[in-house]
Formats: C-alpha cells, structure tokens, sequence
C-alpha cells in the first residue's frame, strides 16, 4: 500500500510540473476524495463522459483523478499535439467551445429569469382554457371490413346489445371487455374516431361505420362528462417550466431576427 500510495503522489508530481491547469484539478481535491467545490473541477465531473453525467455524483476519489491523469497523458503525446493541431480536430473544438458557451448562456438566462406569481397564474389559466373540456365514456366494436361494421350496425339496429356484439365479433384488445374503452379525451385517440364520438349523442351508436388505421369501428358513446383542469399547485413547475421555454424562445427569435439585418 505504501509503495502504491508512493508511486501515485510520484505521478502526480510529474504531471503537476509538466501540466499547470492539471496541478490545478489536483489541488481541487481533498485527501478524502472529496472536491474542494472549484469551478474547474464541478466542470469537469458535470461535463465528463462515457456515459455522460455518471461523474456528477461524489464521492469520485480516485477514480476521477486516475481518468483525468490517462486524458493527460494521451493528449500529452507529440501525436496527439501534431492531431490537436489539424483542421479537422481544430473545428471539433471550436464547435464543442462554442456549444458549451451557447449552453452556459441559456441556463444564465434562465436561472436568473425572474417569474411572478401573476406571471405563473397568467400562464396556468391560458394553458387551462387550451385544455380539452369534455370526457367521453365509450364502447366500440372493431372489424377488418367495412361490410362487417355495416352488418353489426344491422343487429344494433335489431335490438342486438353491444357489450355481447363486441365480445362475439371484435378483434380489438376491449373486445373481451364488451369494447369498453373507458373514459378518454378526445386527444388521446385518433382524429376519425374522436371526430366520430363528439358527433354521438350520450346512448347512441354510430349510424355508419368509422374507418382509422386500425380497422372500421362502430362505436357506442356512454356518458360525457366535464373535467376541470388539474390544481394549479399540482401543476406548478410545468407551468413554470413552459413560462422559461416561452421567454427562452422568445430570445432566441430576437437573436436570430438581429442577426439576420
């Protein structure tokens, strides 16, 4: 253990008097494995990778310094100067520069966004009035042909019940379950059926059969019902949330509108 301990404060000698910006990574940690909370090291362990962020969590120890001394060496050695130096790796980094830059001035601008508690209402009762209002409790029968939908509609139309006609004949997952579908927002299914069931009255059945990529359906609309939005307190950090990507966006066209003139 000694001569462990030995050779490992050896290397690291060598590389603080050969690397500067590494002596400084060093001096950013403790003796127990702790980070002394520098900025350069909080950016190193936020910014690792393979795979990314699994650095982000102390204790790192010596595990993080043994990587930052590999990344030290390798990119110590004359080819990987003379690779540093090329067009191609060269753009890599400015790229890379540039991204990180462009991140760390997004999570400023939000950060330091200031939100009010009008601003939060405002924002919860617009998206409020956006939401869908109504809930529709249904059934549906579905089947491969249009002439089988018009044939079911037939025996609806003689008195045949539904449950027991979508248990017989449906090839849907709800067919065991009489086609009970549940309650649903008009949203949460495609536009030719939802389209179908907000055209029925509460009790009725459709008249002809709706076709959607999954078949042709007949369908029979149970109950509605009105559903309020969720509290807003349920909701608050969305709402907050949808609030910084509105202003974020609202930035980034002013930027790109300045810089297009």
């Amino acid at each position: 253990m000694a001569n462990a301990n030995s050779a490992s404060s050896s290397t690291d000698s060598l590389y603080r008097s050969r690397h500067p910006v590494f002596s400084q990574v060093l001096d950013s940690f403790n003796f127990d494995g702790s980070t002394g909370g520098s900025v350069r090291v909080d950016g190193v362990i936020e910014h690792g990778s393979d795979p990314p962020g699994h650095l982000r969590v102390p204790p790192i120890g010596r595990k993080l310094l043994t990587e930052l001394e590999d990344v030290y060496l390798l990119a110590s050695q004359p080819e990987a100067v003379e690779l540093r130096n090329s067009d191609e790796i060269q753009a890599q980094i400015e790229l890379a520069t540039i991204n990180l830059v462009a991140r760390a001035f997004a999570t400023d601008f939000i950060n330091n966004m200031e939100i009010t508690e009008s601003d939060i209402q405002a924002e919860y009762d617009q998206q409020a009035s956006l939401s869908p209002t109504l809930q529709y409790k249904a059934r549906h029968i579905l089947v491969e042909s249009q002439g089988e939908a018009v044939e079911i509609i037939g025996e609806l139309d003689q008195g045949a019940d539904f449950a027991t006609l979508a248990q017989e004949k449906s090839t849907g997952p709800s067919g065991p379950n009489g086609g009970d579908l549940g309650w649903f927002s008009p949203e949460q299914m495609v536009a030719p059926f939802s389209e179908a069931v907000a055209a029925l009255e509460d009790g009725s059945y459709s008249e002809s059969p709706v076709q959607t990529q999954f078949g042709w359906h007949v369908i029979l609309r149970e109950e509605t019902r009105d559903t309020p939005p969720p509290p807003l307190e349920s909701v608050r950090d969305q709402v907050r949330n949808a609030i910084q990507q509105k202003r974020f966006q609202a930035l980034l066209e002013q930027i790109r509108f300045e810089a297009s003139e």
